[in-house]
């Protein structure tokens, strides 16, 4: 049965952030939840099935919360507070809880905070464990949280370096064939870290770091025969690591350290008779103490929302695939 209920709106930028630009939040509450909603006199009016009805109270009442917050309203943060009321969060976790955890202030002022549960829970796995392991899609935030908790515990000198290293897979390891000196060789492949660092210290500050040795870029062959201590150690792009590789990086944490190792277990670019180290990874030390996974999936992308339906596309067909092979 068709309802309509009012809800008092007098704020007026609350009414800009909530309908949106072009009307684009408000077109896609709209069609999340099958309602109909028009202002009138600083009252929004919500028409639709009760139970449509009521889940658009609470999602109002949580944007209103994260506005109040000093948030601004986008397709995003919007589509991740209709995900938790659809699914029945509602009441006990509310995206605007999510700005109450800033892990650390960027280099414009911006705060840098998780912006959904799945990541707010790879941050506390990076609090409580000397080893985490963030896995999970392209665009969930895995290398860009794990950066800013590694600035966090650098400023509050907690460690007094700061490690990056990945696998230059793409070439073989053998990098004395690339033009340049060692920097310029993998700079390339570390670019993503650099970005965030970029973003979080300010270029002028990473740079001088960098020259002090208090930030090291390496490939992950040169990380052999070494001992990391008070280090907070990056491995980025884990799943193109071998099995050996992965057991030769881990066994290298020091005392006064942390690492997180992240990756995509969906991207390896090993070749097919390589088992990827991270899902061997997986495996081996699911139940080691002091090691936490942190699984992080579709709902956790912040980039753009065709990213999560890519991903879920995929997924699809290779679910669908290994049926079909499994019925040959």
């Amino acid at each position: 049965m068709v309802e309509q209920k009012k809800l008092e709106i007098s704020d007026e930028n609350f009414q800009r952030e909530l309908f949106g630009e072009f009307d684009q939040n408000i077109k896609l509450i709209e069609d999340a939840l099958s309602i109909h909603i028009v202002l009138r006199e600083g009252n929004a009016v919500i028409i639709g099935e009760e139970e449509a009805i009521i889940k658009a109270e609470k999602l109002i009442d949580d944007l209103s919360r994260l506005v109040k917050k000093g948030e601004s309203l986008n397709q995003q943060n919007v589509a991740y507070s209709l995900e938790m009321i659809k699914q029945g969060y509602g009441d006990e976790k509310r995206s605007s809880e999510l700005l109450e955890d800033t892990i650390v202030i960027g280099a414009k002022g911006n705060p840098i905070k998780p912006k959904t549960f799945g990541q707010k829970e790879y941050i506390k796995s990076i609090e409580n464990n000397d080893i985490t392991f963030g896995i999970g899609p392209a665009g969930t935030g895995k290398t860009y949280l794990a950066v800013a908790m590694a600035v966090r515990a650098f400023k509050t000198e907690q460690i007094n370096r700061i490690i990056l290293t990945r696998p230059a897979v793409e070439a073989g390891e053998s990098l004395g064939f690339l033009p340049g000196d060692l920097k310029e060789k993998i700079d390339p492949y570390l670019k993503p870290l650099y970005d965030a660092f970029f973003e979080i210290f300010g270029a002028d500050r990473f740079n001088k770091y960098m020259e002090k040795g208090m930030i090291e870029v390496a490939p992950l062959a040169f990380m052999r025969g070494r001992t990391l201590d008070n280090a907070f150690i990056i491995l980025d792009e884990a799943q193109n690591t071998t099995k050996e590789q992965m057991k030769m990086f881990l066994t290298r944490l020091g005392f006064g350290s942390k690492a997180v190792v992240t990756g995509d277990i969906t991207q390896t670019d090993l070749p097919s008779s390589k088992k990827t180290g991270l899902v061997h990874a997986q495996q081996v030390l699911s139940d080691v103490k002091g090691i936490g996974f942190s699984i992080l999936t579709e709902k956790d992308v912040v980039r753009h929302e065709l990213v999560q339906r890519i991903i879920k596309a995929y997924e699809k067909f290779e679910i669908a695939e290994e049926r079909k092979a499994l019925k040959k």
